[in-house]
């Protein structure tokens, strides 16, 4: 007779108790994680497949991480320190080829990042660079950064690959290097021309003052760059999110973009491998980008088709073109759901029943006393959203098209809508060479335009106007408008924000909104970067009194 089934005795570990290692165990996972105690803690010293692998194993399964590690991601555990190559990218390779089958490789492509520098780009394929929502980038700045240097005896501007044997080569050659020479020729009249304008106060220091003229003088002379000018961008974003963007630039019409992604994909390759393996593959990646190439070009088409004879209108810098009226209303029924028991339907109904003051004393309540731009009010204010049709200089664009939680789209750039000219140029005496730079500048674009006008627009300086639409709920408005507007921002796009916070006032009627925010500034200022100059200095003193 077989013996009676003995009883399972389950024995629940309370989460607050520390999962418990043996001596072997807690030197295998000290190099890898940040405690082996706690309940919080981070991964380190992995390649990035192996965090994202484990990660999506984790969702999978009832163990710890670190319990999970040691079981399946580790094949032994040594006394001492673990050897490297346990967790090398070899088997982090075979780690992930078996969880994408488990789960798919968008999930896991989530989880692991990199980061990636591109320099010597043009202006035109940062944009493209910089497109994606999901990804984090710098970019070296015109405002602190002159281009009044040469590098092997050229100008730093980018010669597009289509040129290299075209007949337009020289002309486009001689017209960007008059470009960056007039730039050049003026960057020392112009901080003189500050400088007896705005002399030093006694409280400044020589290096404040020195970057604040300096500053001001290379916001003056931007304008002349054309956006072919080279600039060095920094990105770091997940698997997917370079995947995204590398199946965007291969179906890109330039080749410098397509090119760039071709770069970037060999590069990444060293160190996120696997999340990249559907990129260059016939019946994924390839047709992919096969679609995005062909839906442009067919739109284009039909655009020239059927508006190729439209001449555009006049228009404003800026132009609210929708909103919805009852925004207001909506953003107030929005701040009260979290807290009430209500449907969203009765408390609209009940928003829309009250006086006008009693929304804007639930508006002030649900904004609360913020201290600094940074304290923003909660998700209610993500109800309602503006569509703004923008025509600015394209210096003021770079700018602004880096906010990335909204819909952003953005026409060529061309030298049909004219350009900007800032008044100090008129006052150093410096029109006729920019005005020289502009009509150059605008004959080699006509020239180009009967080849391509995406091509052309490499010859553009930024002081020529293009038009982009934003679209944004008033969450995201309030932080566009507060940061763009502050002192120390450009002239140019200071001009746009604060217009856009006019027009949600006066055109949308959402008063209440555009009073929430309260960090827009109207002000005037001449020295743009002074304040933050002079902040930067008084931190630096105070961290070298703490060392």
């Amino acid at each position: 007779m077989e013996d009676a089934e003995k009883p399972v005795t389950i024995i629940r570990v309370p989460h607050d108790l520390p999962e418990r290692f043996s001596q072997d165990e807690r030197c295998a996972l000290t190099p890898y994680f940040t405690n082996l105690d706690g309940p919080v803690f981070a991964l380190r010293n992995l390649p990035e497949v192996v965090k994202g692998a484990l990660f999506a194993r984790y969702s999978r399964s009832a163990k710890s991480l670190r319990r999970l590690f040691l079981d399946e991601f580790l094949d032994t555990v040594e006394t001492g320190a673990v050897a490297a190559d346990l967790v090398g990218v070899e088997r982090a390779e075979r780690l992930y080829e078996r969880v994408f089958g488990d789960y798919g490789d968008d999930s896991v492509a989530q989880l692991g990042g990199a980061h990636v520098a591109c320099e010597g780009v043009s202006n035109v394929l940062t944009k493209v660079l910089e497109r994606g929502r999901l990804m984090a980038y710098l970019e070296q700045s015109t405002r602190y950064v002159p281009y009044t240097d040469q590098v092997a005896g050229q100008w730093k501007y980018l010669i597009p690959h289509e040129l290299e044997e075209h007949q337009l080569r020289d002309r486009y050659v001689s017209t960007l290097d008059d470009a960056f020479q007039t730039y050049t020729k003026w960057f020392g009249p112009t901080q003189d021309h500050y400088r007896n304008r705005y002399p030093k106060a006694p409280e400044d220091s020589d290096a404040v003052y020195r970057a604040v003229i300096r500053a001001k003088a290379l916001d003056t002379l931007r304008g002349l760059l054309p956006a072919a000018t080279r600039s060095n961008v920094g990105i770091f974003g997940t698997g997917q999110a370079y995947e995204q963007l590398l199946l965007r630039m291969r179906a890109h019409p330039l080749e410098e973009t397509r090119r760039c992604a071709d770069q970037m994909l060999a590069e990444l390759r060293k160190i996120i491998p696997a999340f990249l393996t559907r990129v260059d593959r016939e019946e994924r990646g390839i047709r992919w980008s096969r679609y995005l190439s062909d839906s442009r070009r067919k739109t284009g088409e039909i655009a020239d088709r059927l508006l190729g004879s439209v001449k555009p209108e006049g228009s404003a810098e800026v132009e609210l073109t929708e909103f919805d009226p009852d925004g207001e209303i909506k953003v107030v029924a929005s701040a009260l759901y979290e807290t009430s028991r209500l449907p969203d339907r009765q408390l609209l109904e009940a928003a829309r029943r009250m006086k006008a003051d009693e929304r804007a004393e639930i508006l002030r309540a649900y904004v609360g006393n913020r201290v600094n731009r940074r304290h923003r009010p909660g998700r209610a204010f993500e109800r309602t959203a503006y569509c703004f049709d923008l025509l600015s200089d394209y210096g003021a664009f770079r700018d602004l098209q880096r906010h990335r939680l909204l819909t952003i789209e953005w026409q060529e750039l061309s030298t049909d809508h004219g350009c900007t000219t800032p008044v100090a140029i008129g006052e150093i005496g410096a029109t006729k060479d920019w005005q020289r730079v502009m009509d150059r500048s605008s004959e080699i674009y006509e020239a180009l335009t009967s080849e391509s006008s995406t091509l052309a627009q490499y010859v553009v300086p930024m002081a020529y106007r293009i038009r982009y639409r934003m679209h944004m709920n008033a969450r995201e408005a309030m932080h566009v408008i507060e940061l763009r507007t502050a002192p120390q921002g450009h002239p140019a796009y200071r001009r746009v924000c604060q217009q856009m916070h006019r027009l949600i006032a006066e055109q949308a009627g959402h008063r209440a909104i555009a009073d929430a925010m309260t960090f827009a500034d109207h002000s005037a200022v001449e020295l743009e970067r002074l304040g933050a100059e002079r902040n930067t200095e008084r931190r630096r003193r105070e961290q070298a009194r703490d060392v």
